[in-house]
């Protein structure tokens, strides 16, 4: 049976007199990826940050496989997780320094540090890059790093806000590749936000479509392709023909 690592009950986050959130029940499983899509403004970004225990809600409540989260503890759970951003926000210094520098602040001995920097260097592809400044990278080695430094945590949930939007297709396609393989090998719970469907089906058993902060629907890749909930969804998977119909019974 599986574990529910992250639950939220009746939360809703209001913002002056703006409800930007407003979630009856939101669900992550252990080993489970969700993709969440919506239109700019769904709250999308803004639920990542709740997850992540960095915008505490205006009401509603907050588990943690199963207990519940004291706010005033909140940076013991942020500890067992990691974000990724859209962009890779890297210190100015080399590969392995950035990668290592969560380690460092955590106070893991220099051995282990080592250890799992050359770990995630490997298994993301940029050992060659190791001692080069982050100012020589590409796009997509940037996000690499950014992605090793995530996971060099060991995080329990990894959040992920557009990860590939700014890079190529093919750069694009080899590291969600990459990364789909890492969640699988890990098992690692995760939640990543995309406006390329594409991207999802390599990576997410289920996904949740955001509409002014509601959910409006949660399905497989393949149901939310071809039962869209209504002309939102349908246009955020690319469905194009969706017609909005009425019946008249006389």
């Amino acid at each position: 049976m599986s574990q529910k690592i992250i639950e939220i009950k009746n939360l809703t986050l209001i913002k002056g007199k703006q409800k930007i959130l407003d979630i009856e029940s939101f669900s992550l499983e252990q080993g489970e990826t969700v993709a969440l899509i919506g239109t700019n403004g769904a709250g999308k970004s803004t639920l990542l940050q709740v997850l992540m225990l960095l915008q505490r809600p205006t009401t509603g409540e907050f588990f943690f496989k199963g207990k519940k989260v004291d706010w005033k503890e909140s940076i013991i759970y942020r500890r067992r997780m990691a974000m990724v951003f859209q962009e890779a926000l890297l210190l100015d210094t080399t590969v392995y320094h950035n990668i290592a520098s969560g380690l460092l602040i955590r106070g893991l001995a220099k051995n282990q540090v080592q250890k799992r920097v050359e770990k995630w260097q490997k298994r993301l592809g940029i050992e060659h890059l190791s001692n080069r400044s982050v100012r020589y990278l590409s796009g997509g080695e940037s996000q690499r790093v950014s992605l090793a430094r995530a996971l060099a945590l060991e995080p329990e949930v990894l959040l992920l806000d557009e990860p590939f939007a700014a890079l190529d297709a093919p750069t694009r396609n080899a590291l969600i590749a990459d990364l789909a393989g890492v969640l699988q090998d890990t098992c690692i719970s995760s939640v990543f936000v995309t406006h390329n469907y594409n991207e999802i089906p390599v990576l997410a058993g289920k996904v949740i479509a955001l509409d002014r902060g509601r959910i409006v629907q949660t399905a497989t890749p393949q149901e939310m392709l071809a039962h869209p909930a209504n002309l939102t969804v349908a246009s955020l998977v690319g469905v194009d023909n969706m017609l909005s119909v009425q019946y008249h019974v006389q």
